[in-house]
């Protein structure tokens, strides 16, 4: 930086003749600064369009499915399902899990099978209580209920580290819990003890804790069942339970937990993932499930309560889609809808089905190139912001995990 600076001179006391008038000085103009000119700011590198860009339709349609194989082993099913189809994770259930040593076998190997692929969700309902999916050499985990019983947001806290422990001592990195949903129909028999609780203030204030505890360990919860399961009275495993509620009612309830997860988060910022339920919400959406209706997804979770993380459907091979919708209908319905990921659980020809109607989609401009993209950018930044990974995990510490198991408060 240029400083100047002017210098004053000094008078005498006392002047013995008047010196001659001096020629007047030509005033020197200052001279004129030259612009800095601005820098253009250089944006940085988005990885995640960078790879998105580089990716093919059907490697992108892949990553928008989780699905689901029979076995206890690596068979021609699981083997098309990574290949193949290139999906975006799998699920597994009580069919895939026979002992821990064989759990780590699988969840190595689905790993190993899918190369230098984007890594995969590996999932599974891992609630405790009525859901527990562990192998029969580790404890039974407490269920939400028992543990919203003590009131104790440490016991919440203490009942999340088991979720992600579990998870991780198997290679899984997505558990679709905790269960937000609150348990206001006593003859409720999909939700029940699964519930923290029959008041919705209390499952606001454990279930999230709980969530937070899970990403903590670097494990992703995906809390469900949006926008609450726990007032109804049909299972929507077997058929599509009706809500008659007004939005002003949901909010008296059913919502609670789920802003409080969103919203009320803080610093630490809200759930990464939230799954959307197969029930019909008449005053919202009179028409469609709350899982393939715009309403419901885009207006009501995103727009309305803020919600930037990824969305994904409950299994579309469920009866209360399947009564109503053909499969690969109901699929390119939930991505109009706002959903980033289709869980197809059940059946050898559900992934295939899916997967064709949604390249089909894609191909008509049904499913524009743009929306397509906006899911898979969520799932890609998702997958990276947990750090999943293709490495394969060392047998767990079985006596360590239990003794952690039994240490969940509970009442």
């Amino acid at each position: 930086m240029l400083i100047v600076f002017t210098l004053t001179g000094c008078q005498t006391a006392a002047v013995p003749a008047p010196a001659p008038e001096a020629a007047p000085t030509a005033a020197v103009p200052s001279p004129e600064s030259t612009p800095t000119p601005a820098l253009t700011p250089v944006p940085e590198p988005d990885p995640f369009a960078e790879q998105l860009a580089a990716m093919t339709v059907e490697e992108k349609v892949g990553q928008l499915l989780i699905g689901g194989f029979e076995g206890t082993e690596i068979g021609d099913q699981a083997t098309r399902l990574v290949q193949e189809y290139q999906v975006g994770g799998l699920i597994l259930y009580g069919r895939n899990i026979a002992g821990a040593g064989q759990l780590v076998t699988l969840t190595n190997g689905l790993k190993a099978l899918n190369g230098d692929g984007i890594p995969l969700f590996l999932s599974i309902d891992q609630e405790g209580g009525g859901v527990d999916r562990m192998p029969p050499e580790v404890r039974r985990t407490p269920g939400a209920y028992c543990v919203g019983q003590t009131g104790s947001v440490p016991a919440a806290q203490s009942y999340g580290d088991v979720l992600a422990a579990e998870c991780a001592a198997f290679g899984l990195n997505l558990d679709f819990a905790p269960v937000l949903d609150v348990w206001s129909n006593p003859g409720n028999t999909v939700i029940g003890q699964r519930a923290f609780s029959a008041d919705a203030r209390t499952v606001a204030g454990l279930g999230p804790p709980a969530a937070r505890r899970m990403m903590d360990q670097g494990i992703i919860p995906a809390v469900k069942h949006f926008p609450g399961h726990g007032d109804t009275a049909v299972d929507s495993h077997v058929g599509l339970p009706v809500v008659d509620k007004s939005p002003e009612e949901l909010e008296e309830t059913e919502l609670i937990p789920f802003r409080a997860a969103i919203q009320s988060a803080g610093t630490d910022g809200q759930v990464p993932a939230v799954m959307v339920a197969h029930i019909l919400l008449t005053q919202l959406d009179p028409e469609r499930p709350a899982s393939l209706s715009p309403a419901v997804v885009t207006g009501l979770l995103r727009e309305e309560l803020g919600f930037a993380g990824a969305v994904l459907t409950d299994d579309l091979t469920m009866g209360a889609v399947t009564q109503s919708y053909g499969l690969g209908e109901a699929a390119v319905l939930a991505v109009e809808a706002g959903c980033d990921i289709l869980l197809v659980c059940h059946g050898p020809d559900s992934v295939p089905a899916v997967r064709t109607a949604l390249l089909e989609a894609a191909a008509s401009g049904r499913i524009t190139a743009e929306r397509l993209d906006e899911s898979v950018y969520r799932i890609l930044r998702l997958k990276t912001e947990y750090a999943l990974t293709n490495e394969p995990v060392s047998p767990p510490d079985l006596e360590a995990l239990n003794a952690q198991i039994g240490a969940v408060p509970v009442q």
